[in-house]
């Protein structure tokens, strides 16, 4: 069986990941991008489907890892009856090739360690063919299928089956390194890295990437460490940011709720945006508009509310049938077939955090400004259309009123764009239809038996994302209509002290089973508290969901309370950037 979700820590090059696990596994790898089909897949089902082990022989050696300081360069410490030793992981930052890097330090005594290697291409439909061809400079392994080709340096292994193995010792003052480089298979095989130069710039990059963050107040550490995940999760080449390293962690163990989230979806990018660009970090928000622009180049009409990284557009969602799941959670899926939806609330995302970068100094070019006005028209001509929500429902689409929160808020930026920053446009008909979208939540929007928010017109639900309502401007949140909101959201879906996302079973999602408590609902509950003069209770709420974190500071994209274990994809952007933004609340 596969290690619990917060057993695994990140290590990536801002292009692609891998998840490595306390155990010494690395159990998901795609090159040479998140999106990119598999190398090691063992996370969807075991070491056959393509795993990497490294650890010492010794059964009942104990770890502790951490990051160094301020970068994604993971040492974990080994300590055994023999001696200690420290694996040093990380991948490097170098545009022109794809590395993964595993260093091992000999500290005390000796440490005898055991690497297996099981390579399986393609989301494990393909063992590829494996030659020895190491030389005078050291062993190496060749392993070419199709497309794809890796070589793996730093010690000698060999065959088992379908499995490469090697042993080798250290002690103090040795080190041993192994990489393995991925590469296009009609390409020349790439010269060894020099590890030293290539571990001094990883380095060297994130610690001066990370100085530059702008906070200070509580849980800086985590907030260091959300803002670096999502810097990570954010690529280097084109701008995209993708929403989570994952597919198919299952929102319920045993269940179907299993998606594919290596993709870059308008609203969480904008989000992230939001968090990147109040926190000091302007030159991303020019490189992700960038590639807004790029990705819904053409038609508006065409717009879809999520892309591939490079802004790709068939996303089509299928099954790999092949793969038995995490922990036997099926389907494993890639694509999303959320990619044909309507979602109303998307371009609202959008064009908010776009003015988060504009007030923060990002100047307007005629292109980025006259993308937006377009975006504006594609928002009035499905003014009436009910869509799918922020949830993604694979039910009958609803006038859902967070969506309808987020068209008024896409208005009222166009109005404040205009007129604040003298842009031209319409203001004033922008104006007209942001009241007329007003006038509607208030009517549609609300129960006029208890006074509070509702998810969609026509029910008397309660959903977790109008606690967003206050956060962007459409109500105050001490309003009478929120607090009774609030009271709602508390007393129907915060089970074990953590917020849903709304009320499964309700039929509205179309979808069958259950799922776990919300992280980023938890921490915009948090939000909400410090903002309407609860503190106490935001601390309290601040304080439990921030230890859903594992012990290295990731979060996941849910978390089960019960067997107090992290569920859904990880680690997620949603959750890191709705921390990022109840920290800024309590400070």
């Amino acid at each position: 069986m596969r290690p619990n979700i917060e057993d695994y820590a990140l290590i990536g090059d801002c292009r692609t990941a891998a998840l490595v696990s306390r155990r010494g596994e690395i159990d998901w790898f795609c090159v040479p991008r998140y999106d990119s089909a598999s190398i090691f897949a063992a996370l969807l089902g075991d070491e056959e489907h393509g795993c990497w082990t490294l650890a010492p022989r010794e059964g009942s050696a104990q770890c502790s890892r951490a990051y160094t300081g301020d970068t994604l360069v993971l040492v974990t410490r080994w300590e055994t009856s023999t001696g200690v030793a420290e694996v040093h992981e990380f991948m490097p930052l170098d545009g022109g090739r794809v590395d993964l890097v595993r260093r091992v330090v000999g500290v005390s005594g000796h440490v005898e360690f055991q690497t297996d290697l099981r390579m399986r291409f393609d989301y494990a439909r393909a063992v590829p063919w494996v030659l020895q061809v190491g030389d005078a400079s050291g062993p190496a392994l060749r392993a070419i299928a199709g497309p794809d080709a890796v070589v793996v340096r730093g010690a000698a292994l060999h065959a088992d089956g379908n499995v490469h193995r090697g042993f080798f010792t250290v002690e103090p003052d040795v080190t041993v390194d192994l990489t393995l480089t991925w590469y296009h298979s009609h390409r020349p095989e790439p010269e060894p890295l020099d590890v030293d130069t290539a571990l001094d710039h990883a380095v060297g990059w994130w610690t001066g990437w990370s100085s530059r963050i702008d906070h200070s107040g509580p849980h800086h550490e985590q907030m260091v460490r959300s803002l670096i995940t999502l810097r990570a999760l954010s690529n280097l080449d084109t701008g995209g940011i993708v929403a989570a390293a994952t597919t198919s962690l299952p929102e319920q163990f045993g269940g179907s709720r299993n998606w594919d989230y290596r993709y870059v979806w308008l609203r969480d990018a904008s989000l992230t945006l939001e968090a990147l660009v109040n926190h000091g970090f302007l030159r991303v928000a020019e490189h992700w508009r960038m590639w807004l622009m790029r990705a819904i180049a053409g038609n508006t009409k065409e717009l879809q509310i999520m892309y591939g990284i490079a802004g790709e557009r068939d996303l089509e969602e299928r099954v790999l049938s092949h793969l038995p799941g995490y922990q036997n959670a099926a389907p494993v899926r890639i694509g999303n077939g959320a990619v044909n939806q309507y979602q109303g609330d998307v371009i609202g995302e959008v064009l908010c955090g776009l003015e988060s970068a504009r007030e923060a100094g990002l100047q307007e070019t005629p292109m980025s400004w006259s993308l937006q006005k377009a975006l504006l028209e594609q928002v009035e001509a499905n003014l009436e259309r009910p869509d799918n929500g922020i949830w993604e429902m694979r039910g009958d689409p609803q006038m859902f009123t967070h969506s309808r929160a987020m068209i008024w808020a896409a208005f009222d930026r166009g109005v404040r764009a205009s007129e604040r920053f003298d842009l031209g446009g319409s203001p004033d008909h922008w104006r007209e239809l942001r009241d007329r979208v007003r006038a509607e939540i208030d009517s549609a929007g609300v129960d006029p038996d208890t006074g509070r928010f509702v998810q969609y017109a026509g029910t008397a639900d309660v959903d977790a994302s109008l606690l967003l309502l206050p956060q962007v401007g459409f109500c105050a949140a001490d309003d009478p209509r929120m607090l009774a909101t609030v009271a709602e959201i508390e007393r129907v879906l915060m089970k074990g002290g953590l917020v849903h996302r709304y009320r499964t079973g309700s039929g509205v999602d179309g979808l069958d089973g259950d799922e776990h408590p919300f992280l980023a609902c938890t921490f915009w509950l948090v939000t909400q508290y410090a903002a309407s003069g609860r503190h106490h209770d935001a601390v309290a709420l601040m304080e439990r969901a921030c230890a859903t974190a594992n012990d290295v500071g990731l979060f996941s994209e849910e978390y089960d309370v019960g067997a107090g274990r992290q569920a859904g994809n990880t680690p997620q952007a949603l959750s890191h950037l709705a921390f990022v933004r109840a920290a800024d609340a309590l400070a």
